[in-house]
C-alpha cells in the first residue's frame, strides 16, 4: 500500500510539473519564437507556388528536403498547426491556473493586515484627531469613497481598519489578453485550411492534378457546399457561368461546390497612363440553386458581393479565350512562304513543318502593352559569348532585347497588342514566345519584337526583326531563307566578286574564283553551315582559329566581305522573287545592318516558325475570389478582447490603501499606508494629495 501511494504521489507530482511547464511563460515564449521563425520563412519563401518553380529554384535534392518540411505551405503544414494547438493549450492552462487566483485577489480586501506591518510601508502617514475612532474611521472612509475608492470597514480588537482599493480591474487585462490569444488562434484556425485538410486526412478528399472539364471531375476531388471554410478562385469569361471555385493545392486543385452560380455579363476595366489598372469591375447575375432566385450585382475591388455567408471579391482579370488569326513564317530551311494559322487563348493548335509536328499552346493575349521605350535603349539578349576582340562583341545582341525594363526611362507608350504561346515538340519540350503585333521604334528604327524564353522563371529575350518599307517582316524572312540556300549564297558570292573587282582584275580568272570562294565561305560561316553555330558567334569561332596578332585585321576584312556579300544576297533573293533590285540608299544600308544583326541573333530564337498576329477578337474574363470565413467574427471578438486587455494592463493602475484607527488620549490615532504594483509620478501625486486631505478636520 505504501509503495502504491508513493507511485501515485510521484505520478501526481509529475503531472503537476508537466502542467506547470506547459502553462509557463518560458514555454509560451519558446512556441512564439518558433511561430515567428516559421512566419519569416513563410514570408521570404513564396507560398503555394507550382512545384516546378521550386524544383527550378532549389534543385531536386533541396526541393525534396523542403517539401518534407512543408516549407512550401508553411501555414497549413502539420507541424505549424501542431504548434498553434500547443500554444492554445499552453495559454488556456495559463488562464485556467491564474484566473481564479486573480479573481480572488480582485475581490479580496486584504483586511488581515496588522498595524505593525503598515509601518513598514514606504508610503505612509500618521495623524490624530479629537474625535472617536468610529467617527474618524467613517470620515476617512467617506473621503476615500469621494476619491473613487471602494471601501470596507473592519472592526478589530484594538481598533478599526478601513481597507480601500481602486483599479483592481487591471487584472482583467491579463485575463482578457490571454483569452484573446486563444480566441484569435481558434478563429484563425477555423478560417485556415485546417477544415479542408481534415477532409483530406479523414474523408478521402484528394487534389485533382489532371486537366479537362470541371463538371467531369470525380467526387473525391470535390468539396460540398457544407464545407465550413474555404478560399478559392474562379475565372469566368464574358457570357459564361460558374458555380464552383478552385482551391489550389500543392499537387493540384480541389473543386469547391457553391450554393449559387455566377454569370459574368460584362467586365469593365480602366487603365492609368502607365498601363496599370485603375479600375476593374464585373457586372454579374447571381442565381440561387435552392430557390431559383436571380439578381444582378456589380463586384468591384474593395466592394465584394456577400451572399449566403460567401464573400465574392474582384481579384483580377484574365483572357477569356480570345480568337486569334496569325501569319506564320518559317524560321529554318530555304522556304519563306507564309501560312495562316488560327487559335484560341487557352487551347492548342497543331502545327506541321516538314516532317515535324508541333503543338502551339496559346497561353495569353493582351490588347495593349504600355512599355518604357527610351530613345537610347540598348537591351541585349544572352548572345554575348565572344572572346577574340571587342570589335565583334560590340555588334552582338544588337538585334535583341531583355524583357527587363529601364526603370529610369520616362517614355511610356502603348506599343499595341501582343500574343503569348508555347511551342511544344513531340518529346514534350517547350519554349515560350511573346510577339508584338505592331512594330516598335527602337534606336530610331522600326522593329518587330519576338520574345523567347526557355523557363517561366526567366525574363523574355527579344529578337528585333526590322520592318521593311511595307511595315512587314517579309523582306527579312526572304533574306533569312536566302542565307540558308546554298545556291543563292553562291549566286551572291559571284555577284560580290563581280562588283568588288575592277575589270582588269576580273580578267584574271584565278583572282575572281578566289574571291567568290571566300565570299561563299563567309556566308556559309554566318549561316552556320561551316561547322560553327552561325551568326556572329560562328564568326568569332572561326576567327579564334587565326593567330591573335592577326585577328583584328582578319575581323575587319571578314566583316567588310560579309556586309558586301549579304547585300548581294539580298539582291539575289529579290531577283528570285521577281522583285526589282535594291537601290543603294542610306535607308537600305541601315535596314541591311539591322537585318544582319537579327540574322545573327536568330540562331538563339530556337523556333521553327515565327507567328505574327494579324487579327483578334478579344474575350475578357474576370477572376473572382470566393471565401467563406466564419472565424472572422471570432477573430474580431478576440481583437476587441485584446484591445480591452492591453488597455486594462497599461492604463488601469491598482492601488491599495489601509487606514488603521485606534483610540488615543481622548481622541483617535490614524495610520494610513498605500501601495501599488507600479510606482509612477501619478501615484506619488495621488499619495501626496490623500496625505494632505485625510488628516484635515471635518
Amino acid at each position: 500500500m505504501s509503495t502504491t501511494g508513493i507511485e501515485l504521489n510521484t505520478r501526481r507530482r509529475g503531472f503537476a510539473e508537466a502542467v506547470e511547464l506547459v502553462s509557463s511563460m518560458r514555454f509560451a515564449i519558446s512556441l512564439l519564437t518558433i511561430v515567428s521563425i516559421a512566419s519569416v520563412v513563410g514570408t521570404v519563401l513564396k507560398q503555394n507556388e507550382p512545384m516546378p518553380n521550386y524544383v527550378n529554384q532549389f534543385g531536386p535534392f533541396w526541393f525534396e528536403v523542403f517539401a518534407k518540411l512543408g516549407l512550401y505551405n508553411v501555414y497549413t503544414s502539420w507541424w505549424f498547426l501542431l504548434i498553434l494547438v500547443a500554444l492554445i493549450v499552453s495559454t488556456a492552462l495559463c488562464v485556467v491556473r491564474n484566473t481564479p487566483k486573480m479573481v480572488r485577489d480582485m475581490r479580496s480586501w486584504r483586511e488581515h493586515v496588522r498595524e505593525e506591518s503598515l509601518r513598514n510601508f514606504h508610503h505612509k502617514v500618521e495623524w490624530t484627531a479629537p474625535v472617536a475612532r468610529t467617527l474618524l474611521a467613517a470620515q476617512t472612509a467617506e473621503r476615500l469613497r469621494h476619491a473613487g475608492y471602494a471601501v470596507k470597514m473592519v472592526d478589530k480588537e484594538d481598533g478599526m481598519l478601513v481597507a480601500a482599493k481602486k483599479g483592481a480591474g487591471n487584472k482583467f487585462g491579463y485575463i482578457f489578453a490571454h483569452t484573446a490569444i486563444i480566441v484569435i488562434l481558434l478563429g484563425g484556425m477555423l478560417d485556415s485550411e485546417l477544415p479542408v485538410k481534415f477532409q483530406q486526412w479523414f474523408l478521402g478528399k484528394t487534389p485533382f492534378g489532371g486537366s479537362g472539364v470541371i463538371a467531369d471531375i470525380p467526387a473525391q476531388h470535390r468539396l460540398g457546399i457544407s464545407n465550413p471554410t474555404f478560399r478559392g478562385n474562379t475565372l469566368i469569361a464574358e457570357g459564361q457561368t460558374s458555380d464552383t471555385a478552385l482551391l489550389p493545392q500543392a499537387s493540384g486543385v480541389l473543386v469547391q461546390e457553391l450554393p449559387f452560380s455566377i454569370r459574368l455579363d460584362k467586365f469593365h476595366i480602366d487603365f492609368y497612363s502607365t498601363g496599370m489598372p485603375k479600375l476593374f469591375a464585373s457586372d454579374v447575375t447571381v442565381r440561387d440553386h435552392e430557390t431559383g432566385k436571380t439578381f444582378p450585382a456589380t463586384i468591384k475591388v474593395n466592394h465584394p458581393l456577400i451572399y449566403k455567408g460567401i464573400a465574392v471579391y474582384q481579384s483580377s482579370f484574365d483572357d477569356g479565350g480570345s480568337k486569334l488569326k496569325l501569319t506564320g513564317f518559317p524560321m529554318s530551311g530555304t522556304g519563306d512562304k507564309p501560312f495562316q494559322i488560327e487559335g484560341t487563348v487557352g487551347s492548342a493548335t497543331e502545327l506541321k513543318q516538314g516532317n515535324e509536328t508541333w503543338s502551339v499552346e496559346w497561353s495569353g493575349f493582351r490588347p495593349f502593352n504600355v512599355e518604357n521605350i527610351a530613345a537610347n535603349q540598348d537591351a541585349r539578349a544572352v548572345a554575348k559569348n565572344v572572346s577574340f576582340n571587342e570589335q565583334l562583341s560590340a555588334t552582338l545582341g544588337k538585334a535583341s532585347g531583355s524583357a527587363a525594363r529601364n526603370d529610369t526611362a520616362k517614355d511610356l507608350k502603348n506599343v499595341g497588342p501582343s500574343v503569348q504561346y508555347k511551342l511544344r515538340d513531340k518529346t514534350g519540350q517547350a519554349r515560350e514566345f511573346m510577339n508584338y503585333m505592331q512594330p516598335l521604334t527602337l534606336d530610331g528604327a522600326q522593329v518587330y519584337l519576338a520574345g523567347v524564353r526557355s523557363n517561366p522563371s526567366e525574363n523574355f529575350s527579344f529578337l528585333r526583326i526590322p520592318a521593311d518599307a511595307e511595315y512587314s517582316v517579309r523582306t527579312w524572312m526572304r533574306l533569312r531563307a536566302a542565307l540558308a540556300d546554298p545556291v543563292l549564297r553562291l549566286d551572291a558570292a559571284k555577284r560580290y566578286a563581280a562588283r568588288a573587282l575592277a575589270p582588269e582584275q576580273r580578267a584574271q580568272g584565278g583572282l575572281t574564283g578566289q574571291l567568290e570562294e571566300s565570299a561563299a565561305r563567309t556566308l556559309a560561316i554566318f549561316a552556320g553551315e561551316d561547322g560553327g553555330r552561325g551568326g556572329f558567334i560562328g564568326v568569332s569561332q572561326f576567327l579564334e582559329k587565326i593567330p591573335p596578332a592577326e585577328q583584328e585585321k582578319a575581323a575587319n576584312i571578314f566583316m567588310k566581305m560579309l556586309n558586301g556579300a549579304l547585300w548581294e544576297l539580298w539582291q539575289a533573293a529579290n531577283a528570285r522573287a521577281g522583285l526589282p533590285p535594291i537601290e543603294p540608299t542610306e535607308a537600305n544600308g541601315r535596314y541591311l545592318q539591322l537585318a544582319t544583326n537579327a540574322l545573327s541573333d536568330s540562331v538563339f530564337y530556337g523556333a521553327p516558325v515565327y507567328l505574327q498576329l494579324e487579327e483578334f477578337t478579344e474575350v475578357k474574363a474576370s477572376v473572382l475570389q470566393l471565401t467563406r470565413s466564419p472565424g472572422k467574427n471570432i477573430v474580431y471578438f478576440g481583437c476587441l478582447l485584446l484591445v480591452a486587455g492591453v488597455f486594462a494592463m497599461f492604463y488601469i493602475r491598482e492601488r491599495r490603501m489601509w487606514v488603521w484607527v485606534r483610540d488615543q488620549d481622548g481622541g483617535a490615532h490614524a495610520l494610513m499606508a498605500m501601495s501599488t504594483q507600479r510606482k509612477t509620478l501619478d501615484f506619488e501625486r495621488e499619495f501626496d494629495d490623500l496625505k494632505a486631505k485625510l488628516p484635515q478636520p471635518a
